[in-house]
């Protein structure tokens, strides 16, 4: 492991628990150590309460802060007595314990500490940094890993035995303290869980943690090399309304629309082409919290039927475990490995998605570096892996989630995405929680929006195979196609009929009219195995109902648009797929305009150019974001029973109404 700390860097932080800050950053940025909030960090300093009086406190990561980012507001703050008097009880529930230490947050503003606080506040140094280092877990997850642990630590470190997070934990390490410390102990492994560290600061900590992680890096380097996946080759093309059906199969079974990715890289094509599949892949996570992201085990091939009936009986021959009544959650898989699709990874969003890949991408090489090198894997019994999916805690959190965004877990297709009402409605779906694939000529359209439920394809809408394609990778990344948003579109250069150019007319009518034909002969098969049922908007023109002089191409190819799809309404009815049309006039601050031809079109009026840009019965100036919030309307459950609907968005025209 790298030692990374920078004593400059380290310098700008200040105090006891600004050095808290940098060290926790230094183990959450490293994704071999920590994963999506896992792992957690704690410092012992003084507290001034409001009248300056100081009391000795103990700051601990607080729940829903990540480590790679966290800043000292993630930290809460907690008097050391007050968690001296919880750890002296016989027994406390998690959700009293909670309770409890929400409670004796001396900053009630502070989040929820981390449920691993008791732990922090009985080991007796001032900063304790804990991970879920990858080759801790592979250590831990062999027939014998409390052996490897003293074989490659000595009594450098104390063993625990795997038991709950919580006041259960806190109470077996104070019994454990007790029986193995030494003044030579400079960690503790978690069996199945990770490593702690601890030091009078943080940077001594950190530097534990480097060294200890370091040894078991080279004890495991020497026993079990791990081979190189890059001259595995990666995974062809699947069959993209394939991977759309196993969606569908899957949103049905866990009762809402869900987000599949598909991972074709040459690790994923080496895993899941092992004579062992099904046996490694179905013994266990790498640590037991990991199931709230992974469920308990992937679904081996695409049988989720078999995967389902499997998760029931799981589910009835633990649930005697709980101490309350249990409601079972969805049975639908999170990971999917199959020899033909590779890994598939599921969520209810793109990050949810994104986050089970990651934790299963280093799943991978921990079960094969066990199985080939170290006599094999052995995860935890499934009945402790009930206990963490089942958690009091989980559960509760599960309660307080609330419903989810309008349109989490389903997917949408953008057109004209890099500017203008496209990118606006890109951005009102994407603010409702969809997955979009944005499409766009422009280049930018790749980067017009960050993080992973945006994925902006630079292509040309008239290149129908080449939209096809960016269609088909849409499909990979996101799993299928809800929503269609067909915006891009092209005004021309206004010309009288009687002096119409034959090839001005056809690049608009290419774009307007053709490319709209080609892109809905493309997204029926999947709209139709939507799991909410097919959602299309497409971006017509007032024009339609009221051309304009000069304008002839655009209004004639706008005018063959809405017919298309009045047309696509009454033939895709029978697939549960709607089409409406939203009829926009004056949108100013789009590609199609520029302050030339405004200035002409309000000449050609007789009008200035203000008095064009509102020329409508509201006086309202109608913005692309205007026309995005009608557009997310139109895809929502409002709009469920209602298609083939033309709704004007041009604040009101004398020649339309």
């Amino acid at each position: 492991m790298e030692d990374r700390w920078d004593y400059a860097k380290a310098a700008a932080f200040e105090g006891p628990l600004g050095e808290c800050v940098y060290g926790s950053r230094l183990l959450g940025s490293d994704p071999f150590l920590v994963l999506h909030g896992g792992g957690n960090t704690s410092v012992k300093a003084p507290f001034r309460d409001i009248t300056g009086r100081a009391i000795d406190a103990l700051y601990v990561k607080g729940s829903g802060w990540d480590l790679a980012t966290i800043e000292a507001p993630g930290f809460t703050p907690l008097p050391i007595d007050r968690l001296q008097d919880l750890l002296a009880l016989d027994r406390l529930s998690d959700p009293d314990m909670m309770r409890e230490l929400s409670a004796a947050r001396l900053d009630p503003a502070a989040p929820q500490p981390s449920v691993e606080t008791l732990l922090h506040a009985f080991l007796p140094h001032t900063a304790v940094q804990h991970s879920h280092a990858d080759v801790i877990v592979t250590l831990t997850n062999l027939g014998d890993g409390e052996g490897r642990i003293r074989e490659v630590f000595g009594g450098d470190v104390l063993v625990v035995p795997y038991i709950m997070p919580g006041f259960d934990l806190a109470r077996l390490v104070v019994e454990i303290w007790h029986e193995q410390h030494h003044d030579g102990a400079i960690g503790m492994v978690l069996l199945n869980h990770g490593l702690f560290t601890f030091g009078n600061t943080t940077e001594a900590a950190y530097g534990r943690h480097v060294e200890l992680i370091s040894r078991a890096e080279e004890w495991l380097d020497a026993r079990a090399p791990v081979a190189p996946a890059r001259d595995q080759a990666a995974l062809p093309p699947a069959v993209p309304v394939a991977l759309a059906q196993l969606r569908n199969h899957i949103s049905a079974t866990a009762g809402k629309p869900m987000i599949m990715a598909r991972h074709t890289d040459a690790a994923a094509a080496r895993f899941v082409g092992r004579s062992d599949l099904e046996s490694l892949a179905t013994r266990g996570p790498l640590t037991p919290d990991h199931v709230i992201r992974t469920k308990r085990f992937p679904m081996v091939g695409a049988d989720v039927d078999a995967y389902v009936d499997a998760y029931r009986s799981y589910f009835e021959e633990n649930r005697h475990r709980a101490r309350t009544e249990l409601t079972m959650l969805d049975p639908a898989p999170r990971v999917v490995v199959d020899r033909e699709l590779g890994l598939l990874t599921v969520g209810e969003t793109a990050k949810a998605s994104r986050v089970a890949a990651d934790i299963y991408q280093h799943t991978m090489a921990v079960l094969e570096r066990c199985e080939d090198h170290l006599g094999g894997y052995v995860a935890l019994e499934a009945g402790h892996l009930f206990d963490c999916e089942y958690w009091d805690l989980e559960q509760a959190k599960l309660r307080r989630s609330g419903r989810p965004p309008e349109f989490a877990g389903m997917v949408a297709v953008v057109t004209g995405a890099a500017s203008g009402i496209g990118r606006a409605c890109a951005s009102a779906l994407l603010s409702r929680g969809c997955a979009v694939v944005g499409l766009d000529r422009d280049g930018a359209v790749v980067g017009t929006f960050d993080g992973p439920a945006w994925l902006g394809i630079a292509v040309d809408v008239t290149d129908g195979p080449a939209q096809q394609a960016a269609l088909e990778a849409g499909v990979e990344r996101f799993g299928g196609i809800d929503i269609v948003v067909s915006a891009a579109g092209v005004f021309g250069e206004a010309q009288p009929v009687g002096e119409l150019d034959e090839g001005r007319w056809r690049a608009t009518m290419s774009v307007n009219a053709d490319a709209v034909a080609t892109l809905f002969a493309a997204v029926h098969p999947f709209l139709a195995c939507s799991p909410v049922g097919g959602r299309v908007v497409v971006i017509a023109s007032k024009n339609v109902a009221a051309p304009g002089r000069g304008a002839a191409a655009y209004s004639a190819s706008k005018a063959a648009v809405t017919q298309l799809a009045r047309v696509a309404a009454l033939e895709w009815a029978d697939d549960n797929i709607r089409v409406n049309l939203v009829h926009p006039d004056g949108v100013f601050d789009t590609g199609l305009w520029d302050e030339g031809l405004i200035a002409a079109r309000a000449a050609a009026y007789g009008l200035s150019e203000a008095e064009y840009r509102t020329r409508n019965l509201l006086s309202a100036e109608v913005t692309s974001a205007a026309v995005a919030r009608v557009v997310a309307e139109l895809c929502g459950d409002a709009f469920a029973a209602t298609t083939g609907a033309q709704i004007p968005v041009d604040g009101g025209n004398e020649r339309v109404v």
